[in-house]
């Protein structure tokens, strides 16, 4: 049986965490593999890979065959690109340094593509938590004026109502001196 390159799931409930796998496409997901090439953590955003690049590219190169999410991911590292540009060297299509030039100018557009994405999340994020802010100020800015209206209100009810007195008072003053 070939050899598969396949995640491996740990973690708690809700919480996956993987770790990218060369096993024999026999054994259970979870049970005995072969080596250990990285792990992937699909709970931050973007999600979390480290892989041993080189192991990973000699292991496809070999023919393990990746399951459908590994593909994705390989693809993502540049794994499978890597592989590619190597086969066109083998065959003497390009030399190892054009194949290298092409490589690190992908990984670099790959890199600053990256750079944005975070860096729009973390702006997101900055914006989310700025326009919670102003409307949890606004929210207590209304409270706090309907307490002080409610106070006031209270203020001159007991005010009219010592003004009250005060003339019933002056009224029954009079009253008895007449």
């Amino acid at each position: 049986m070939p050899a598969r390159i396949r995640l491996q799931r740990h973690g708690k409930k809700n919480q996956p965490f993987y770790h990218i796998v060369v096993a024999d496409g026999r054994a259970p997901r979870d049970g005995r593999f072969i080596e250990k090439l990285g792990t992937y953590n699909p709970l931050t955003n973007p999600a979390t890979i480290d892989i041993n690049f080189d192991r990973a590219v000699e292991w496809v190169k070999n023919g393990a065959q990746p399951t459908d999410t590994v593909r994705s991911i390989l693809s993502y590292k540049g794994v499978l690109l890597r592989r590619h540009l190597q086969i066109g060297v083998e065959k003497g299509a390009i030399s190892q340094e054009v194949a290298d030039a092409r490589f690190n100018e992908w990984l670099q557009a790959k890199e600053a593509k990256i750079a944005s994405v975070k860096s729009e999340a973390e702006n997101n994020a900055r914006n989310t938590r700025k326009s919670r802010l102003e409307a949890e100020k606004k929210a207590n800015e209304q409270k706090a004026a309907a307490i002080a209206a409610k106070r006031q209100a209270i203020i001159d009810a007991e005010n009219a109502a010592k003004a009250a007195e005060e003339t019933a008072g002056e009224e029954t003053a009079e009253n008895a001196e007449a």
